[in-house]
């Protein structure tokens, strides 16, 4: 029996059991954890593509089992989280169709993230890099949310959980993000096939920037990394 072959598998189904876990905790009322297991499963997702290339033991059945860990991981934790700022977001308006629809739009992430990654299954394109945004990045986005809203509620005179707590922001962030997601929007991928510069300076200079900011900005840098992420992308493209 090959054990190795079974390494990344066993990092994928760790991936998806954060997914499982953030969603109990989500509708628990945990927001925090639900973000902290997302941030868990981001790691994993990262070292079950990187072991399975070093050692070499890529296969269809891992690749499969990715997306399906990814689509609950990704999409659904993301899609509950937003659920429940939106719930926060309406609360003490009157019940209507119109609250109910606007709620439930929501689960949009979680549609559109199936829809990425049945994309990316079949898109000889998304080998070495990636078209529309990730899915993990898109559910770190949502998933920083609830962190920055207890953590740094004000940042100075500003007001975090004010935005963070507006209907109007959550809506319009679940129709962008939904939208990037599918989008015909070249990006790099964060996979090393070396560790040179040349061919990784992208890399190496979104990874400095983005520590940077974290240290700076500690969670509010999250949402402000995800779009430098898809801002360099644009412009590297430009440039190639």
């Amino acid at each position: 029996m090959n054990i190795k072959k079974h390494i990344p598998n066993s990092i994928t189904c760790g991936n998806l059991l954060c997914g499982c876990l953030a969603i109990v905790a989500a509708f628990q009322g945990d927001l925090l954890w639900s973000a902290y297991l997302v941030g868990i499963a981001a790691v994993l997702d990262f070292f079950d593509g990187f072991t399975a290339r070093l050692l070499n033991v890529h296969s269809e059945i891992g690749k499969q089992l990715d997306s399906l860990a990814d689509v609950v991981t990704f999409g659904v934790v993301p899609g509950v989280v937003m659920y429940h700022l939106l719930l926060l977001a309406f609360a003490g308006e009157a019940i209507n169709s119109i609250t109910i629809c606007s709620v439930y739009t929501a689960f949009l992430i979680p549609i559109f993230s199936a829809l990425r990654l049945a994309k990316f299954n079949i898109d000889t394109r998304q080998s070495t890099s990636f078209i529309g945004v990730p899915t993990p990045a898109n559910a770190i986005l949502i998933c920083s949310l609830p962190l920055i809203q207890f953590f740094q509620p004000t940042i100075g005179s500003f007001s975090t959980a004010t935005i963070i707590e507006n209907k109007y922001f959550l809506l319009g962030l679940t129709l962008l993000m939904s939208f990037l997601m599918v989008a015909e929007l070249p990006l790099f991928a964060l996979k090393f096939k070396n560790f040179g510069w040349t061919d990784n300076k992208i890399r190496y200079t979104f990874i400095l920037v983005a520590l940077i900011l974290l240290f700076i900005f500690h969670f509010i840098a999250i949402p402000i990394i995800v779009f430098l992420y898809i801002i360099l992308s644009v412009v590297n493209r430009e440039k190639s």
